[in-house]
């Protein structure tokens, strides 16, 4: 999965490709370890095409960090990844756009 980072003002955009999984959720909490000064997250998922329990793992840590600092929302999300949040309850917890 790559990962690309767009920073505007206190405006974080994450753009994201390929997999969110066991493997490569580690990987996108890492590059969100410091949200100091964020107060908006927006996660970028049209290039998403899979979403495994360990990445909803991460989403639902994302959006209670920055439910303190500020929102988040996920945009262009599959139809396929889309399934599984609404298979979850996520659709219930996450902005989805």
């Amino acid at each position: 999965m790559t990962i690309e980072q767009e920073h505007s003002g206190k405006t974080l955009t994450v753009r994201l490709d390929g997999r969110l999984d066991t493997i490569t959720s580690p990987d996108l909490e890492q590059a969100l370890a410091d949200l100091t000064g964020v107060e908006h997250l927006a996660l970028d998922f049209s290039k998403i095409t899979y979403i495994s329990s360990a990445g909803l793992r991460v989403l639902l840590a994302l959006q209670k960090r920055m439910s303190r600092q500020g929102d988040m929302v996920v945009r262009h999300v599959d139809k396929m990844v889309m399934e599984v949040l609404e298979m979850s309850g996520f659709v219930d917890i996450l902005t989805i756009e």
